[in-house]
């Protein structure tokens, strides 16, 4: 505790002297988990205008509010027909457990929504209980083969990601088990750093052909999705949609990541607020607003979130690290586990170093073990279903029939940094910043 009459400086304050002490001793940067932990503008930010007298809310017990969303259906013989505008984003196995993936594709498919591989290839586990299951194509190419390709529901090339774009992903040799190891075709024990763009191409022209081989493999039958992560969202998007993309997934700087830099999450990208609307901008300018769906992911929590994402214009937005707290990541039940390696409930974010008690973000069979994808799948499908109903609360107060038809008029901000970013009025004003 501090003595009285002593300050803390609030530009050296106490984690900073930690983390010049912990560089000092260590001499490397430090390697963590998780998404962005500093604040940034939010969804917290913005607030729904219910209806009252110029518009009627709907009656929550007899009047529909429909939730459902059709991906892909811009080349692909066979778009997603999604119950929910809610995917599981993508994670790897080798960052996650089998199980864990195993419960991902349970509770997903329970509510007729999509998961996403993530790198490193697809398991048996994962295909079998998923309905609707997307793979992506990393710039690893861990585990990628044709036949893979195949037998997944759509492909997603992936450009980038929020926590870290312009950046690789990583995975330490105490998580390259014999199992990773065969699947990206690399050594055991060896830590894994993930190339920061693709190999065999350099601009959105090679990626055109890129995207043009990857029809003619599966027969133009899968939808193909480009992930970017937010950093210049107007060019991305257009360009995704030049090359023939079918959706864009654009992850937002609160996106997680299993592990990177710390200095990337914190201080690369931006956030998933203000990435929303220059997103839609490109889709609008390109005619093909709702032809071409927005996927936005990064931070998303709550029905709420959900709800003001579609309201400035995303189709379906996509979460990790809330699924993952859902299966049961930093449970308090765990807490005397968490303290045991140095961690707490609510705080774990080393990921990377697979010792999760929870055994989710590890490959040691014993703590893999205590994880019951059957009980971690019912309990994503409950935050699935949970998150949909809030959603759909809000729509119905704003006097919607659907969630796509919440927009951003029914919106106001709290903060002149949310309104600029959001394009929407400041609450009891009509004023928006820059307009």
């Amino acid at each position: 505790m501090a003595r009285p009459g002593l300050r803390e400086s609030a530009l050296f304050d106490r984690n900073a002297i930690h983390e010049i002490q912990r560089a000092a001793r260590e001499g490397i940067y430090d390697i963590r988990g998780f998404g962005a932990k500093r604040p940034v503008p939010h969804f917290d930010d913005l607030l729904f205008l219910g209806a009252s007298m110029s518009r009627y809310p709907l009656e929550g017990y007899r009047e529909r509010c429909d939730t459902d969303v059709t991906v892909g259906a811009r080349h692909a013989a066979k778009p997603l027909h999604l119950d929910i505008p809610i995917t599981i984003a993508g994670m790897s196995f080798g960052a996650l457990s089998a199980p864990a993936k195993e419960a991902l594709g349970r509770g997903a498919s329970e509510v007729g929504t999509s998961t996403t591989t993530g790198d490193g290839g697809m398991t048996p586990e994962e295909r079998e209980h998923s309905r609707m299951l997307v793979y992506q194509l990393l710039p690893s190419r861990y585990g990628m083969n044709p036949d893979d390709l195949r037998k997944a529901d759509a492909i997603e090339v992936v450009v980038g990601q929020g926590a870290k774009p312009g950046g690789g992903g990583m995975l330490l040799g105490q998580k390259i088990s014999d199992r990773v190891a065969e699947m990206r075709d690399l050594p055991k024990g060896i830590d894994q750093r993930s190339a920061c763009r693709h190999p065999d191409w350099t601009g959105p022209d090679d990626l055109e052909i890129k995207i043009h081989e990857l029809r003619e493999i599966t027969d133009w039958v899968k939808p193909i999705f480009i992930k970017v992560g937010a950093t210049r969202p107007y060019f991305d998007v257009a360009l995704a949609v030049k090359a023939g993309a079918d959706a864009v997934v654009l992850d937002g700087m609160q996106g997680g990541t299993a592990a990177t830099q710390e200095v990337f999450i914190e201080h690369v990208g931006i956030p998933t607020l203000a990435a929303i609307r220059p997103a839609v901008d490109a889709l609008q300018d390109l005619d093909v607003h709702r032809q071409v769906q927005l996927i936005v992911s990064g931070g998303i929590r709550s029905g709420a979130d959900v709800a003001k994402a579609l309201a400035l214009g995303a189709d379906a937005v996509s979460i990790g690290v809330a699924a993952l707290i859902a299966l049961g990541d930093n449970a308090p039940e765990l807490d005397a586990d968490y303290a045991e390696i140095g961690s707490a409930a609510g705080f774990y974010d080393d990921w990377h170093e697979g010792r999760d008690p929870s055994g989710i973000s590890t490959q040691d069979d014993e703590l893999a073990a205590r994880f019951d994808p059957e009980l971690g799948g019912r309990r994503l499908a409950n935050y699935l279903r949970t998150m949909v109903l809030e959603a759909q609360t809000l729509a119905r107060a704003c006097g919607k029939s659907h969630l796509h038809n919440l927009e951003p008029e029914d919106l106001v901000a709290l903060t002149l940094e949310a309104s600029a970013m959001a394009r929407v009025p400041l609450a009891g004003t009509s004023w928006v910043p820059g307009a």
